[in-house]
């Protein structure tokens, strides 16, 4: 399987992943990462993320949304393209 996304950049424990514009949203599922993480959002309009259990929140422009390790979640599609900052714990 192909990832949704392209990671852009890498440092240590930090990467830049975009989901481009025109992604197919049935490609954005539910899924669990392996360790924690920090979310910021770079660039996107009306993306959103959904925890297991919650409603979906929008994505906001400079917020750092924090993933713990092995918790479902997906992201919803917006407009545009997404571009978003990945710290690993």
């Amino acid at each position: 399987m192909v990832n949704p996304y392209s990671d852009l950049g890498m440092e240590t424990n930090i990467m830049l992943r975009e989901f481009k514009h025109d992604v197919d949203e049935s490609e954005l599922v539910w899924h669990r990462d392996r360790s924690d993480r920090e979310i910021t959002v770079l660039s996107g309009y009306n993306w959103k993320l959904q925890m297991d259990d919650e409603l979906p929140e929008e994505l906001k422009h400079g917020r750092v949304y924090h993933i713990n390790k092995m918790v479902y979640h997906r992201l919803i599609k917006g407009s545009g393209k997404l571009l978003l900052k990945i710290r690993e714990k």
